[in-house]
């Protein structure tokens, strides 16, 4: 029998994302920081930005309310991915990982979940071998054509404009839950909503 998205969607209990791209606009701001040195002397640093969606911020609050874990699974290394990581209390933070079937491996054997219960949300080429593989397989509207073609699911909006939203909403609502928890995050009796995207991503601590 051949599965409907909605089939594979309610399966789901981890929802990765790749982050340039999908959590992103793909755009990567780099600019130079002047550094002061022990010496007196002046280095400069180079530092890189990326921006994201607030709409994302609130839907990895509907998933965990949905009974989910999330995370994110890229091949950057970015001190900026690692601080709205942290904001956002995410379970699972992969950098670095230029083949990204490694860490999947790890969370399933972590978790005891099975690649039927993971979603991956992807744009490019080097997510293809997870999205091959899991039960949902994401594709962003931006995503490359031969992304798209081998997607359960193409967002209706891009990378960075609220297509981390669209994927755990498309879950949710597969599973029956999207209305009792978008509720739930707006009950000033819930805690979870206030635990998690608060705004104190310096807050290296935290």
């Amino acid at each position: 029998m051949t599965l409907t998205a909605e089939d594979r969607a309610r399966r789901i209990k981890i929802i990765l994302f790749d982050v340039d791209g999908v959590l992103t606009d793909g755009t990567i701001w780099i600019y130079p920081m002047p550094v002061g040195q022990p010496d007196g002397s002046i280095v400069t640093k180079m530092v890189e930005a990326k921006g994201f969606s607030a709409h994302d911020g609130a839907a990895m609050t509907l998933a965990r309310l949905g009974g989910m874990k999330v995370g994110v699974v890229t091949k950057r290394i970015s001190e900026t991915v690692a601080l709205r990581s942290r904001d956002l209390k995410l379970e699972f933070v992969y950098q670095g990982e230029a083949f990204k079937m490694r860490p999947v491996r790890e969370i399933m054997e972590k978790e005891g979940v099975s690649l039927d219960e993971i979603a991956y949300v992807g744009d490019d080429v080097v997510d293809l071998p997870v999205m091959r593989q899991c039960g949902f397989a994401v594709a962003v509207a931006n995503a490359r054509t031969q992304v798209k073609a081998e997607a359960h699911y193409v967002t209706p909006n891009r990378g960075g404009e609220g297509a981390g939203r669209d994927a755990i909403e498309f879950i949710l609502e597969a599973k029956g839950l999207l209305t009792k928890c978008i509720e739930a995050s707006i009950d000033e009796g819930n805690p979870l909503p206030t635990s998690m995207d608060i705004g104190k991503g310096g807050d290296l601590k935290s």
